[in-house]
């Protein structure tokens, strides 16, 4: 990067830090109608922080499903780079990052632009395009890249089929690449091929300054009436020596939570057996988390299958004996038996010392 183009960009950003903020306010030129309508120059877009970085946008083609995965050396850098949207497509922006690509790229694709239409609308309007790095897929899984040349080398991205993989600050400019071909050859569930697109990034050498943060978001590929089941991955780390290994720690933990939703929705349900299936794979996928097997005990004695459950009681209330108490509640919501004899005999599975201490 040039010292010109160096002072233009950051003087604004330590400036802003002297007041006790870290943003760089660019206003976008108004040669663009539909950028103009989402963000004109008469009302400047704010850019957080500096998010040099690698991630991946994709359309997953069995499911329809949109998905952003991204790591770096920056604090949080999934509040800035990961952007997706039900029915509509996902979005990174990166590098000296202009945070309103991801909405604004996303209220463009939901009014019919595609990825390449609506990305080059916001590129076009951009004074400090040649900073930015920002990839889109939309809904039919056509994607749209840009990597200006001022961003800090080694920088490039990737379009291939259905994806998008973008890197800035690199060690090597073999990052890319070797992102595109885990993300291609990987035959995992989604979410899996995400990260094994950012763990062959780090294999290559990632962020020459290291690494701090990663994100990953799955959205559905169409828009319910529930919102709230639409956004099926949700995952940030923001601060951790390694931030991938937690990542996918966390996607395992997810995973067992998922199980043991569906469990509570069977037990809602009246279905009690593929609520003792759910509540089983949770406990197989998160052994260490005593609280799942804990509701698998609970609905196994509640079908009277005492026996089976006793031995899951036990190994609860050995390592976390305040489950116990929580045994002494359930009856009164209708989720153990409101019998005194047989409570007693899932507390007396417990530690004694625990049960006379309350």
């Amino acid at each position: 990067m040039s010292r010109s183009i160096a002072v233009r960009i950051l003087a604004p950003v330590l400036i802003a830090a002297l007041a006790g903020t870290l943003v760089l306010a660019v206003p976008l030129a108004a040669d663009d109608a539909e950028a103009e309508a989402l963000g004109s120059a008469s009302a400047p877009l704010l850019a957080s922080d500096l998010a040099h970085t690698f991630s991946i946008v994709a359309r997953d083609p069995l499911t329809g499903d949109f998905g952003v995965a991204v790591q770096s050396h920056w604090f949080q850098v999934g509040t800035v780079v990961a952007w997706a949207e039900p029915g509509v497509g996902a979005v990174a922006t990166q590098s000296f990052v202009e945070v309103s690509y991801g909405p604004k790229g996303l209220a463009l694709m939901a009014k019919g632009k595609s990825s390449r239409e609506a990305l080059d609308a916001l590129i076009q309007a951009d004074e400090q395009r040649s900073v930015r790095q920002v990839a889109f897929v939309d809904k039919t899984g056509r994607v749209a890249a840009w990597t200006g040349d001022k961003c800090i080398a080694e920088a490039g991205h990737f379009e291939g089929e259905g994806f998008s993989v973008q890197a800035n600050m690199m060690l090597r400019d073999t990052v890319w690449p070797a992102m595109a071909k885990a993300y291609r050859d990987s035959k995992a569930p989604f979410a899996e091929r995400l990260l094994a697109a950012l763990d062959a990034a780090q294999a290559e050498g990632g962020d020459i300054r290291g690494r701090q943060s990663a994100a990953l978001v799955i959205v559905s590929g169409t828009a319910s009436e529930s919102p709230w089941r639409d956004r099926k991955v949700d995952l940030r780390v923001d601060d951790h020596a390694e931030p991938l290994v937690e990542l996918r720690r966390l996607l395992g933990v997810h995973r067992a939570y998922e199980e043991s939703n569906a469990g509570d929705e069977a037990v809602a349900l009246g279905d009690e057996q593929a609520a003792l299936a759910h509540y089983a794979e949770a406990a197989r996928l998160a052994p260490e988390i005593v609280e799942l097997p804990f509701w698998q005990a609970v609905t196994l004695f509640s079908l009277g299958r005492e026996e089976e459950a006793a031995p899951i009681f036990r190994q609860v209330f050995e390592k976390e004996p305040i489950w116990m108490e929580l045994v002494r509640r359930l009856p009164a919501s209708g989720l153990l038996p409101d019998d005194p004899e047989a409570i007693e005999r899932i507390l007396s599975l417990g530690p004694k010392e625990s049960e006379e201490s309350r």
